[in-house]
């Protein structure tokens, strides 16, 4: 009883570590994306900046589908605190297929982007244009970690390593899932209202 006691707290123990490195990531992101923002809208001064620019609409389309992400994680999360290993599976399956479907719009976001003459650098460039490609693919960079860490946790799902009674590895890339999706939409905000 008392060993049984005892690998319970070191879970409690390595849950809470595990939680606060990944937080500790999280705000590092986020100070690093304010950072972008706030040089976006100094430079927005700038003779240069483009004041008929359109998002493209593979960004909202995308926008919808990484929420999709978020409430697929969050279903996969409350199916294995329930010990529902099928629908665990389909909703961990389910986010990695949106995941990849978020990162396909995005390339044809640029697609658009580029087919109406604006350019990451070069003379079919602009701040406006330089900003969003940073901007943009440096979430894309965070988001394939995501999708990798999904790789592992779906991996290890399927090798029967979560139960009811062991969900850390679904729980850190639901959060992780979250802040993503969130910092996207945040994102997209943003250019939305400061284009």
């Amino acid at each position: 009883m008392e060993m049984t006691m005892k690998i319970s707290e070191e879970q409690v123990q390595k849950s809470k570590s595990a939680k606060l490195i990944l937080l500790f990531a999280m705000v590092s992101m986020t100070m690093m994306f304010a950072g972008l923002t706030s040089a976006f809208v100094v430079s927005k001064s700038r003779a240069d900046w483009l004041k008929d620019f359109q998002i493209p609409t593979a960004f909202y389309l995308s926008t919808a589908v990484i929420i999709g992400c978020s409430v697929t994680f969050y279903l996969a999360k409350k199916a294995i605190e329930r010990g529902n290993r099928s629908a665990t599976s389909a909703f961990l399956l389910g986010t990695f297929a949106m995941g990849t479907a978020f990162v396909v719009l995005q390339f044809r976001g640029f697609g658009q982007i580029i087919e109406s003459g604006y350019y990451m650098t070069g003379q079919g460039s602009s701040i406006t244009t330089t900003f969003l490609y940073v901007i943009a693919l440096m979430h894309l960079l965070h988001l394939a970690g995501g999708l990798i860490s999904l790789l592992i946790i779906i991996y290890n799902h399927f090798k029967q390593k979560y139960n009811p009674t062991q969900t850390l590895g679904i729980e850190l890339g639901a959060m992780y899932w979250h802040f993503l999706d969130l910092l996207w939409v945040l994102l997209f905000l943003f250019l939305y209202f400061f284009k």
